[in-house]
This record gives C-alpha cells, sequence and structure tokens, in this order.
C-alpha cells in the first residue's frame, strides 16, 4: 500500500464520471490536489488520469461537482 501524507491508497479504488452528466466544468480538476484527473485534448473532456493518486475515503471531487457525475466504489 502507497501512502501519501499518512493517508492509506488503494489502487482499486478511484473515481469514475458519469459523462451523461458531466458538464465539462473542471470542478473535479481544480478540486482534487492529488493530479487524479486531467485534461484530455483528444477527447475534449476531464477523465480520470492518474487512478492510483486517489487516496482512500477521499470524495471531495464528487462533493464539489454541480452535476453529481462522480462517483465512487465501496470502500474496501
Amino acid at each position: 500500500m502507497k501512502n501519501w501524507h499518512g493517508f492509506e491508497v488503494v489502487e482499486e479504488w478511484y473515481p469514475s464520471i458519469d459523462y451523461n452528466k458531466c458538464s465539462n466544468c473542471g470542478m473535479c480538476l481544480l478540486a482534487c490536489g492529488n493530479r487524479v484527473f486531467a485534461w484530455s485534448k483528444n477527447d475534449g473532456k476531464f477523465k480520470v488520469e492518474n487512478k492510483s493518486n486517489c487516496v482512500l475515503g477521499c470524495t471531495t471531487c464528487a462533493k464539489l461537482c454541480p452535476e453529481d457525475a462522480i462517483s465512487f466504489p465501496d470502500e474496501p
């Protein structure tokens, strides 16, 4: 297991984006200090780029998403 500032990092636990709800506002990118999200020039949308950077229990991006387009699996 990796740790990030004392928090456990679990590689199987990371956010998913529902593109049917996503308005491409970029709040996920701004809300995440761990660089989990990135802008894809090819697709023209934000993507979960660095899954292993996500910290178990941190759901800040989902809480701040105005479209409720981000979800997480149950904690292991």
